[in-house]
């Protein structure tokens, strides 16, 4: 097991598939302020902006109906190319002057339904590298780069969109998508599928039944999606909240999450860690309460970064359902939650920006934070009777 980060960048393909996530990740932060900045511009909307940069999240879905099996019966290496590649080329055609809003929300859900695919492959072979034992450090270190180019993204797109219009955000957007189907192509060897078969939507059925039938799992995986999505539904309101201070709100809240991250991958022991879920979900949530007394930007941004802290609970909750899934369904069970994940995180922005139209953006955030603060006692209370099952659970219980 590595047992520091420096140690994860001499495991063999490691590095090429973190820079390629890291481009992917630069790429979809200054590409979606910037298509939520194109968006509000045009229509004033705080819907149509939350759903242009968190849209592609609810074709998760339809991925995780219908493509899932492909995570684990699929070449790794070709299938990070084409998606990076199929970004690229989609963020490009969102760029042309004069397309319609309904063919550049279309283009976003088509994207959204090639990224359900990208979670499980991508996290499905970070487990095969590194082995069950090294995927939680390997997982909180992609984690800690993704609040860092969130960080630089958020700030850069801000300073960009000050100089240059939208699309020409975009198109850098692109040029970072193609620079990380590159990467992958150029430094992942041929890995062979890790299962047998080809994909269908049968199997995808099959398989996604199987892991919900358990309850451990089932509630890990409600865990993992529930809070977190109503929490992005306030995070899918900085625009319409702060239009010409969102990239400041975005990179305070990824700093947040670059410290609970740090936190719960290096600096909490393995007896605190199993504990540590419930506090952190209600902290993700709790700092938006203040958004109903209109804060000013300043306190805004304290209370976005100390929220975001909170999504280190993942990793606690990942880890997990790592621990009660079996190998050859590994890269399914993370791809299922990722696509569940982004899923609610675009119901969650459609939600709030829902309620933001009929009353505003800071009491959209409001009511959010305290539906997410419900949710996660309810899951809290509902697992209490699973706090005695060990991490062997059988994958068929």
């Amino acid at each position: 097991m590595p047992t520091s980060y420096r140690s994860l960048f001499r495991t063999p393909e490691f590095t090429p598939l973190f820079l390629g996530s890291a481009a992917q990740n630069a790429a979809a932060t200054v590409g979606g302020l910037a298509l939520g900045t194109l968006v509000y511009r045009t229509t004033g909307s705080p819907l149509l902006s939350a759903l242009s940069m968190f849209g592609p999240s609810l074709a998760q879905v339809l991925g995780a109906t219908f493509l899932l099996s492909g995570a684990d019966r699929l070449p790794p290496r070709t299938a990070l190319t084409v998606i990076s590649a199929a970004f690229a080329a989609g963020t490009a055609a969102m760029a042309l002057p004069g397309l319609p809003s309904g063919a550049l929300l279309t283009t976003v859900l088509l994207l959204g339904l090639v990224a359900s695919l990208g979670g499980g492959v991508r996290w499905g072979l970070l487990n095969e590298i590194l082995t069950k034992d090294g995927y939680l450090p390997g997982r909180s270190l992609f984690n800690m780069m993704s609040g860092l180019v969130q960080i630089t993204g958020y700030a850069v797109g801000g300073a960009l969109l000050a100089a240059v219009s939208p699309r020409t955000c975009l198109l850098l957007a692109a040029a970072l998508y193609l620079t990380s189907a590159v990467v992958v192509r150029a430094g992942l060897t041929a890995r062979p599928p890790r299962a047998a078969g080809r994909p269908s939507v049968a199997e995808t059925r099959r398989t996604n039944a199987l892991l919900w039938a358990s309850r451990p799992r089932r509630l890990t995986y409600l865990g993992l999606w529930l809070p977190n999505g109503l929490v992005v539904g306030c995070e899918s309101l900085y625009v319409s909240y702060a239009p010409e201070a969102a990239g400041t709100l975005f990179a305070c809240a990824a700093l947040g999450m670059l410290a609970g991250d740090v936190t719960v991958g290096r600096l909490l022991p393995p007896a605190l860690r199993t504990r540590a879920a419930t506090p952190l979900l209600l902290l993700l949530a709790t700092p938006y309460l203040v958004f109903f007394l209109h804060p000013p930007l300043a306190l805004a941004v304290v209370c976005a970064c100390v929220a975001s802290a909170g999504f280190g609970a993942s990793l606690v909750q990942q880890e997990r359902l790592m621990s009660l899934t079996p190998d050859e369904l590994s890269g399914h069970a993370l791809g299922f939650h990722s696509s569940g994940m982004l899923t609610m995180q675009g119901v969650g922005a459609a939600l709030a920006g829902s309620v933001a139209q009929l009353a505003s953006p800071a009491s959209a955030m409001t009511l959010m934070a305290l539906a997410s603060l419900a949710v996660t006692l309810t899951l809290a209370t509902a697992g209490r009777r699973d706090r005695d099952v060990p991490a062997t659970v059988p994958a068929d219980r």
